[in-house]
């Protein structure tokens, strides 16, 4: 019988392992290659690829709840992947808890995006633990889960013991005014979360209202996504209230929320009044001609916001007018669009008047209004003017 050469993957060269970590996926290396022996977690950790890898994406790997806890069991004792995308992955609550128990033990993970998986509220809760030990992780993005209003008292409860997390994304969750109470309690003591999207949560003026309550002792958001929402007027007024008190707030988004003309007022009130806020979001609002009067009167006094969004709303010649008379006096605002409005030539001539006597609009968005190319191209003169005298 000829001689046999037993050739055993464990006693491989150094080097030749390596070839064969070169043809591997980086899903692969991390849950499939450490952890073995300790031989090859050496390997791997001297693994060049292994060592450089900071940023893991696994979009649309379909991993699922087993394939989420052999990911996290390689990630335990990871100390180089900082980033990991789970985007569109399948994990319901199970995996979540894999990865939230390997999160209280990792020391580099900073970014965890769980976009549009199958989140609950259980695995909101084992999120919530994870978040009251780790002190290294600063943003988690939990958009298109559904971790419902229990959820969102979960993920708050978390929010009150950590120090670290900067930016929360819970856009599309069901969270609705019940979810928000609990977050907007928690803005009153977390110092640390800069940026919260609750865009499309079914929140309406209710909520708004817990949500203002929190941001007039919150000194830390910088950040508030809205949009989507049910806040009309009457959640307008609240969240007035808490700009008129807020210090730190500088964008807020609140297109798609029906706020129409009422509400556009209670937010003109609070502009005058809010050195801070720099960017505010209108955009498809029912905003019509006497919203828009409104909204001039707080653009004459303000002196903070430089970008503002009344796209997709009703404004017409008139709306245009009062825009005109708030640019004239107006000092701060650099950016303004209304595209998809009923501005017409008459509108268009409104607001060429203004800019004549304003030195600071450098962008304008006209897009799908009624008016001709000629009037769009005389608006636009007066911006590019600005930029001129800008960088002269």
């Amino acid at each position: 019988m000829p001689n046999q050469i037993n050739v055993s993957f464990f006693t491989l060269p150094v080097e030749l392992v390596y070839r064969i970590l070169d043809h591997q996926s980086d899903y692969t290396i991390v849950c499939s290659m450490r952890n073995v022996c300790q031989r090859f977690n050496s390997i791997v950790d001297s693994y060049h690829r292994y060592q450089t890898l900071t940023t893991l994406d696994l979009a649309f790997g379909e991993i699922g709840d087993v394939g989420a806890q052999h990911l996290a069991s390689g990630l335990r004792d990871n100390t180089t992947v900082t980033a990991l995308h789970l985007y569109r992955n399948q994990i319901g609550d199970v995996g979540i808890q894999h990865l939230a128990d390997t999160l209280q033990y990792n020391t580099t993970i900073t970014t965890l995006d769980l976009d549009f998986n199958r989140a609950g509220h259980l695995g909101a809760q084992n999120l919530r633990d994870a978040l009251r030990h780790n002190t290294i992780l600063t943003t988690l993005n939990l958009k298109g889960n559904q971790i419902g209003n229990v959820g969102a008292q979960h993920l708050s409860d978390g929010l009150r013991y950590n120090t670290a997390l900067t930016a929360l994304n819970l856009y599309r969750n069901l969270i609705g005014d019940i979810g928000v109470r609990h977050i907007g309690a928690i803005l009153r003591y977390n110092t640390t979360l800069a940026t919260l999207n609750l865009g499309n949560n079914q929140i309406g003026n209710v909520g708004a209202q817990y949500l203002s309550d929190g941001l007039q002792y919150n000194e830390a958001l910088i950040a508030l996504d809205l949009c989507a929402n049910h806040i009309k007027d009457i959640g307008s007024q609240h969240l007035g209230v808490a700009l008129r008190h807020n210090t730190t707030l500088t964008n807020l988004n609140l297109d798609s929320n029906q706020i129409g003309d009422a509400g556009a007022q209670h937010l003109s009130d609070a502009l005058r009044h809010n050195p801070i806020l720099t960017t505010l979001d209108l955009c498809g609002n029912e905003i019509g001609d006497v919203g828009t009067q409104q909204l001039s009167d707080g653009l004459r006094h303000n002196t903070a916001l430089a970008t503002l969004d009344l796209g997709y709303n009703r404004i017409g010649n008139i709306g245009a007018q009062h825009l005109s008379d708030g640019l004239q006096h107006n000092k701060t605002l650099t950016a303004l669009f209304l595209a998809n409005n009923q501005i017409e030539n008459v509108g268009a001539k409104h607001l060429s008047d203004g800019l004549q006597h304003n030195t600071t609009l450098i962008f304008i968005s006209l897009q799908m209004n009624l008016m001709s190319e000629d009037a769009k191209h005389a608006i636009n003169e007066f911006t590019e003017r600005n930029q001129r005298m800008i960088k002269s």
